[in-house]
């Protein structure tokens, strides 16, 4: 059983006007998930991608129904970005970002806490339900993914992105699918921990 995402998650990128988060989307798209905005403040109405930006996540919400925020900011912007997706009812982040001060995410943790929303991450490269979504770089380009990646039953979490990834090659060339895999995250202070992903499965 899938935890987190499945071919019905609608994502939302903020920061997808930056390098790093232009190519995750890229992946995202490559691999079948539904991008369905993405933010970057005064880039509203540009595009990419063919994923059109708005100013703000709630209105990006708005348009489009996104449900889950995958977030690819500077350290120095990331309180606010996920602050922000907070406050616009995002049940699920999902945090790239990494060297985000322990401060700031605490903030934002306890905000989520408090919310009722999940984060996964900072310093996380994502969430994959194979066969049906992606979120984030894990994996690498669609192809890489597929050959590293089935559908199945054995759920992965890790904290290691490599590991998530090479675990899920080894099951997969043993004929044994997954169905979920969560890279926590390596920063000492996380959303989700390796038991509370475990608890989801």
């Amino acid at each position: 059983m899938s935890i987190l995402i499945d071919g019905s998650s609608r994502v939302v990128v903020q920061g997808i006007t930056g390098r790093e988060a232009a190519g995750f989307t890229r992946e995202c798209l490559d691999y079948g998930t539904r991008v369905v905005a993405g933010v970057t403040p005064g880039k509203g109405g540009a595009e990419v991608y063919g994923v059109p930006v708005f100013d703000a996540v709630a209105d990006a919400v708005e348009a489009t129904g996104a449900d889950v925020a995958l977030l690819s900011v500077p350290p120095t912007l990331a309180l606010d970005a996920m602050l922000e997706a907070i406050e616009a009812g995002m049940p699920l982040l999902v945090v790239i970002t990494e060297r985000i001060p322990q401060r700031d995410v605490a903030t934002a943790l306890e905000a989520a806490r408090r919310a009722g929303a999940r984060v996964v991450g900072p310093n996380s490269l994502g969430v994959i339900t194979p066969g049906a979504a992606k979120i984030g770089s894990i994996g690498g380009p669609a192809a890489d993914v597929a050959r590293a990646y089935q559908p199945g039953t054995i759920g992965i979490a890790s904290r290691s992105g490599g590991m998530t990834t090479e675990l899920a090659s080894l099951l997969t060339h043993a004929g044994i699918g997954q169905s979920t895999c969560v890279r926590v995250g390596g920063d000492p202070l996380i959303g989700t921990t390796l038991l509370d992903a475990y608890r989801l499965f």
